[in-house]
């Protein structure tokens, strides 16, 4: 065997990388390998997006790596719910202004009264969405811990060292703001906001904050305070700590091993390590950073602006297994991502099975591997025993387009028989298909180009079939047409010195990005001859 190979750990991915640096820096630390504990934290002050799901979906693969290591190892989601709400996001009720600055978990719930608080509904669609692709996790919320003294004892050691501390957050991050105030932010007992309330003085024999509402700067904007006096108890849920040092409480506390996280809490993250291992004594988790998921346009995907994609706007039209291989794929470098992404995820996804289980080849022994283990990862270390029936989805969207009403499943399914493309009705199947017709409900497929180059003869030949397939206006039905078609197909590719079999991957290429599809007599006629001169045409003008 080759040695390169043998050297492969675990499945051969970047997670099971990752997943043995952190058992061996564990046993370097000497720290009880019983359980290792891995986190996310949730947002609560905004609709989660899919690089929300990304950082809960990455933990979990971590731990899914250390179990098949033989280590109990677990994802803790937390749900950062204490935090205040800064801004309102858009689409929401505008009456959520009233309530800026107030922690998420105490604001009403603005899509009604399914849950308790906004804070418990932002939480819950994210934990949906992890259901739904089946990521086992366990959950625990800021406002619980606060409420139930989780944090007491790290809250107690960060205060008493206050001055310090504020120095060393300056000297870390610039933010020199904790210099003058406690890294503490009390509930206003007047006003029920944080971030107002200025922490002035901790008094550790009662275990409890003085401050002032004073007002504060949040964004852009200032916010005033209530001018209210007062104390807060840290061993109750009347104030949370700041984010510059509460991940290094609650890493403790929880006993934390592994946790990602964004370039854009970098700061946070550093100056949260050294209060970790400085102030508290605890040795931080191994971390690993991931850039951001941008849209289209470059711009950052956001929870409080308009160009949120949602796990659910994603599983809307594409399976689990399509937002699990985008997750896991790889978790370096930029990703542009949008719901336009997902026909190619979902071709992607059958492309590893495919490979999984040896109906394509694929020389390179380490590529193979690694794809293997993604595959596994995807199906959370327990894949299938064989592959389901895979049609390229771009044919059922292009089929979703022609049909409608209660029996466009139905139409789809026998177009594909027609096809010679399946022999059987699978739940899977089926599934496929209304994701296909959700998708090719809410967006332009026929607008989409796909980039690969052609030589002059190919180009030629697309030229030669859109000016035959003119003739063929008016007797699409004709039974004879299709196989006419086939021939004229068949004769075209050799009049411009190319093989059949070249010219026909050339136009499936063209119409569904796949090197394979149903035959081409039957296909062309059933899109509708003016709209596939259409989509060929775009292919001549470059």
């Amino acid at each position: 065997m080759d040695e390169k190979f043998e050297s492969v750990i675990g499945k051969g991915t970047w997670i099971d990388k990752v997943a043995d640096t952190l058992v061996r820096r564990e046993k370097k630390l000497d720290r009880s390998l019983d359980l290792i504990r891995v986190e996310s934290g949730l947002g609560a002050s905004g609709i989660p997006h899919i690089g929300s799901m990304g950082d809960a979906v990455r933990a979990y693969g971590i731990a899914l790596a250390l179990q098949n290591f033989g280590y109990r190892a677990e994802l803790l989601a937390y749900s950062d719910d204490m935090d205040g709400l800064r801004k309102v996001p858009d689409g929401l009720p505008s009456w959520l202004k009233d309530h800026i600055a107030q922690p998420v978990s105490r604001i009403p719930d603005p899509f009604g009264s399914c849950h308790k608080s906004y804070g418990s509904h932002m939480t819950s669609l994210l934990l949906d969405a992890l259901d739904a692709a089946r990521v086992k996790y366990s959950f625990q919320s800021a406002s619980d811990a606060y409420k139930n003294g989780l944090l007491v004892d790290q809250i107690d050691a960060i205060l008493q060292q206050a001055p310090f501390l504020g120095r060393k957050i300056a000297e870390l991050s610039g933010q020199e703001k904790y210099t003058d105030t406690l890294p503490y932010f009390p509930i206003c007992q007047s006003c029920g906001r944080l971030y107002v309330a200025k922490g002035q003085r901790y008094l550790s024999n009662e275990k409890k904050v003085l401050y002032i509402c004073s007002g504060s700067i949040i964004g852009k904007h200032q916010l005033s305070g209530c001018g209210y006096s007062g104390e807060v108890d840290i061993r109750k849920d009347e104030g949370k700590l700041a984010w510059k040092v509460e991940f290094a409480a609650r890493w403790m506390a929880l006993d934390i091993r592994f946790e990602a996280y964004g370039k854009d809490i970098m700061d946070s993250v550093k100056v949260n390590d050294w209060v970790a291992s400085e102030i508290l004594g605890y040795a931080h988790p191994l971390h690993l950073k991931y850039e951001m998921f941008l849209d289209k346009s470059g711009k950052k995907i956001s929870k409080s602006s308009g160009n949120v994609l949602t796990p659910q706007m994603w599983l809307n039209y594409g399976s689990p297994e399509s937002i699990l291989l985008l997750l896991f794929k790889r978790v370096t470098g930029t990703r542009h991502v949008g719901s336009d992404d997902i026909p190619s995820l979902m071709d992607e996804y059958d492309l590893y099975e495919d490979l999984y289980f040896g109906r394509f080849k694929e020389d390179n022994q380490a590529k193979l591997t690694k794809m293997k283990g993604l595959y596994e990862f995807i199906h959370h270390l327990n894949p299938p025993t064989h592959p389901e029936i895979h049609i390229p989805f771009r044919i059922l969207v292009q089929q979703a387009t022609l049909f409608a009403g209660a029996d466009r499943i139905d139409k789809i399914y026998s177009r594909l028989v027609k096809y010679g493309m399946v022999k059987e009705k699978t739940d899977n199947l089926i599934k496929r298909i209304e994701l296909a017709s959700n998708w090719a409900h809410d967006h332009s497929f026929d607008g989409q180009r796909f980039e690969f180059e052609m030589n002059d003869n190919q180009k030629k030949a697309i030229a030669d079939l859109i000016e035959s397939l003119k003739s063929f206006i008016g007797s699409e039905l004709n039974p004879s047409s299709p196989k006419d078609l086939q021939t004229r197909v068949f004769a075209i590719a050799r009049d411009n010195t190319l093989e059949p079999k070249e010219f026909f991957v050339l136009l499936y290429r063209i119409l569904i990005n796949s090197d394979k599809g149903p035959r081409i007599g039957n296909y062309l006629l059933d899109l509708g001859v003016e709209r596939t001169c259409s989509v060929l045409k775009k292919y001549l003008n470059n």
